[in-house]
């Protein structure tokens, strides 16, 4: 109950609230207070049009087997731990739970020794699938990290300036140019192979109407990036001196080496770039007022050009950021940072990462960061959490007009236009799959994979959730706000929390080892079936298609009609067009009053009049006639 009321406070109920959104009609598009004046600019047009689909490089396909990883090239950066002399690229189809022959030997336990683990998935692997994407009708790519990194997430940048050696095809070409470069001075930055190919690839989705954002984290970087190495070398005579945050410089008069330095959530693989100018108390999961060392941001804001506009041209370059973090840095930097790729290109996207104000109870309140001088959304989990206790079976069950409460309370604290700009994010590379989210009863991210709770369901997921899921898929589709697919989820993948959630992609044509059941545990091991879901898919393509075939789900009003019990009834709507949805998460058969008498069912081929009966678990979307 404890965790309940928490809860309830975060999503802004309140019993009288529950009980006006139970009664009352709201409309989204009405009027709501800001929190400060400011001049508001308003997010990119485009941004409430998308259906994002996200990718994981090294996970999604394996397109040039020749630029595959070596032991030079990464390591595992969790622990610093030495990449085993016998290690080799990891087969694509190979059960996730069954160890290496190099892992077998290793110390550790089954997670931390899965770090070390490749499977070779490159920019060639994307454009091999480029006619998928666009079948599939996604219409915008954000791309986890790509940049020059050791490690599998590259978060922990060797270089931010160049695309990953290993997704390109000339690694030790490109190595050779990277060292004869200056890293402070842009002229002599040149264009590597991987660089070029990833210029080609956006290209190429530029072509398919396929806008494409990458990923970076400005907060920190790898202890292999040349600026921290050079402190490392030179200590307090180094010129980056001042871009990381440093505790203490070695003593060269002591055998030890006291070094040390400030690093992200205490990850020393992860050293922090320098904060300044900090008035107002940082801490976790809140915004604060501060800025970061000059040099770094100098250098952050050659790299944002560099792919913005390349060689100059904007027309060449990617459309924005998704900027990871974003509440480990003082809001000043952020508003520099808004103005700076703004004046490159006014139509760029930005979009922050702000997640848990405090875990497992709180998140946090976007609104600081959606005034039109930060960002231009965020991924917007805020509205997922409370979905998913309405859709799936868990051990906390919201009705629905808890569900309308929670969904206008953040609709409500946001200017009109942040509302649709907003990507409606429910699976990541940081959460469970959906498909295995929805098959466990257990709080949103909480002990969600097996080394956390031993009975966390990592199997195959129960018909029921496939269902469940297909449910939630056509709410995420039709609210504003542009939805957004974790790369496989599509295909039916099932997995826990990261790192089960990264799992190499199931593609139709591949035949994949039986997966264990019971994971990586001790006993005897239950088999599951895994590969490529034809029927999974369909149902994505079936609303993508009704998403962009309607634009009035894009941009339109909406307007709650019923939340009572678990029955759920929205309109979105125009001048032109009228669109209801309907939910019944009840036991039984439900009836339902529908505002006008002729409506065509987009979920099949049937007309409905004045009033339908809903059978249990399911719903249906109406388009008016």
């Amino acid at each position: 109950m404890r965790f309940f009321t928490s809860f309830r406070m975060t999503l802004g109920f309140s019993s009288i609230a529950m009980f006006i959104s139970a009664l009352l009609i709201i409309v989204i598009g009405a009027c709501t207070t800001t929190h400060h004046e400011t001049k508001v600019n308003e997010p990119p047009h485009w941004s409430k049009k998308q259906i994002w689909y996200q990718i994981f490089v090294e996970r999604f396909n394996n397109g040039d087997t020749t630029n595959d990883p070596t032991p030079e090239n990464i390591y595992a950066a969790s622990n610093f731990r030495p990449v085993p002399n016998d290690w080799s690229i990891t087969d694509w189809t190979a059960n996730w739970y069954k160890p290496e022959e190099w892992a077998i030997e290793l110390e550790g336990d089954f997670y931390g020794n899965l770090q070390h683990r490749r499977y070779g998935g490159d920019l060639q692997g994307v454009l091999d699938k480029l006619d998928y994407l666009e079948d599939l009708g996604i219409t915008a790519i954000y791309f986890n990290p790509i940049n020059d990194a050791p490690s599998l997430h590259k978060f922990d940048a060797r270089n931010w300036r160049h695309i990953d050696v290993n997704f390109g095809p000339d690694p030790e070409g490109d190595n050779e140019i990277i060292a004869n470069e200056v890293l402070n001075d842009p002229s002599t930055w040149k264009w590597t192979s991987a660089d070029k190919l990833f210029l080609k690839l956006v290209d190429e989705l530029h072509k398919r109407g396929i806008k494409v954002i990458v990923d970076y984290s400005w907060n920190h970087t790898g202890v292999e990036f040349p600026a921290f190495k050079d402190i490392i070398e030179n200590q307090e005579n180094s010129p980056y001196v001042d871009w990381y945050d440093i505790k203490e410089f070695d003593n060269p008069e002591t055998k030890e080496n006291e070094f040390d330095y400030l690093a992200w959530v205490g990850y020393k693989s992860l050293p922090e770039i320098k904060k300044v100018d900090v008035t107002t108390e940082r801490h976790h999961g809140n915004p604060y007022e501060g800025n970061i060392n000059e040099g770094a941001k100098n250098h952050i804001y050659e790299v944002s050009k560099r792919w913005l506009a390349p060689n100059g041209d904007v027309s060449k370059g990617i459309d924005g950021y998704r900027l990871d973090v974003a509440d480990q840095i003082g809001m000043g930097f952020w508003r520099d940072y808004y103005k700076y790729i703004k004046s490159i290109n006014p139509d760029a996207y930005l979009i922050g990462e702000i997640w848990w104000e405090s875990w497992p109870d709180r998140l946090m309140d976007p609104v600081p960061y959606m005034q039109g001088d930060i960002f231009d959304a965020v991924m917007f989990y805020q509205i997922y959490r409370p979905a998913r206790y309405f859709f799936a079976d868990t051990d906390l069950k919201l009705n629905a007009s808890q569900l309308v409460d929670s969904l206008n309370h953040y609709w409500g604290g946001l200017k009109k236009p942040y509302r649709y700009s907003m990507m409606n994010t429910a699976a990541s590379h940081d959460t469970p799959r959906m498909l295995t989210s929805f098959d466990n009863k257990g709080l949103y991210k909480v002990w969600a994979k097996p080394n956390d709770d031993s009975t966390y369901q990592t199997g195959k997921p129960s018909p029921e959730a496939y269902n469940r899921v297909k449910l939630y898929l056509m709410h995420q589709f039709t609210i504003p706000g542009s939805p957004q697919i974790w790369n496989g989820d599509e295909l039916g993948m099932w997995g826990a929390d990261d790192p089960d959630c990264r799992k190499p992609l199931w593609w139709s044509d591949m035949e994949f080892e039986d997966e264990y059941r019971n994971n990586y545990q001790p006993g005897e091991k239950v088999y599951d079936k895994v590969g490529f879901n034809k029927d999974h898919l369909d149902f994505y393509k079936k609303i993508i298609r009704i998403r962009k075939d309607n634009p009035v789900l894009a941009t339109g009003e909406i307007e709650f009609l019923q939340a009572e019990g678990n029955k759920l009834m929205y309109k979105r709507f125009d001048d032109k067009d009228e669109i209801i949805v309907i939910f019944n998460m009840e036991d039984e058969a439900q009836t339902f009053d529908l505002p006008y008498n002729n409506y065509k069912n987009l979920m099949g081929n049937n007309t409905v009049v004045g009033m339908i009966t809903v059978q249990p678990s399911s719903g249906l979307i109406l388009k008016k006639m």
